[in-house]
């Protein structure tokens, strides 16, 4: 599995680079980990409702073909996309939620955040707090999109949605949890990698 970092890299070229990357994909295609973080953005996901977006902002919003509703990315928010052959690997779709599912509860685990999925509202959560969403694009057999999970970003903008489409939902970050413990973002991000290669087959 070939990891990718990408920095700070604008939404709407990052999907058209995973679109054409999984299009052009075959059998034999290496499977790949993008690691980067947004400028500030929402993302409205293929069910998206309008009325999830609160007001007005100087912050873009874009239409997007994951599932799910409206999100925010922004810088200090780790975001991770899994382009992978699930069918390759033996995944359905269910299989590979639980395996970011999974992937991100180990890896908080390492700075001692207790975090657990909700099957209701897809993400990982700390004492009903969202810390990590998930969001998936599934072609010809192979994922796009992928997981986000809030290490010391910006929380204000998760104020002007519901997200994720859950009125007065609570969103919370590493930095909340830890204050000055709080590790850097590089840092997460090389055990979530590992957690994701352990947790997804290779084949």
């Amino acid at each position: 599995m070939r990891v990718r970092d990408l920095g700070l890299a604008p939404y709407e070229e990052t999907i058209a680079s995973m679109r054409e990357f999984t299009k052009g994909r075959d059998e034999n295609s290496e499977d790949e980990l993008w690691l980067l973080q947004h400028p500030p953005v929402f993302t409205q996901g293929i069910a998206g409702k309008p009325e999830h977006l609160l007001r007005e902002t100087s912050i873009p919003t874009v239409q997007t073909d994951r599932g799910g509703q409206v999100t925010y990315h922004g810088p200090g928010q780790l975001v991770i996309y899994t382009l992978v052959n699930i069918k390759r690997a033996g995944l359905g779709v269910r299989g590979l939620v639980t395996a970011l599912e999974q992937s991100i509860v180990a890896t908080l685990s390492q700075w001692d955040i207790d975090s657990a999925p909700e099957p209701k509202a897809p993400g990982v959560y700390v004492s009903g707090a969202k810390i990590a969403s998930l969001g998936l694009k599934i072609s010809r057999g192979c994922s796009y999109h992928g997981l986000s999970i809030n290490v010391n970003p910006d929380l204000t903008p998760f104020r002007d949605i519901n997200p994720c489409g859950y009125a007065g939902l609570e969103v919370t970050s590493m930095q909340n949890l830890l204050e000055q413990h709080c590790p850097a973002i590089e840092e997460v991000g090389q055990v979530l990698v590992r957690e994701l290669k352990a947790h997804i087959p290779a084949k």
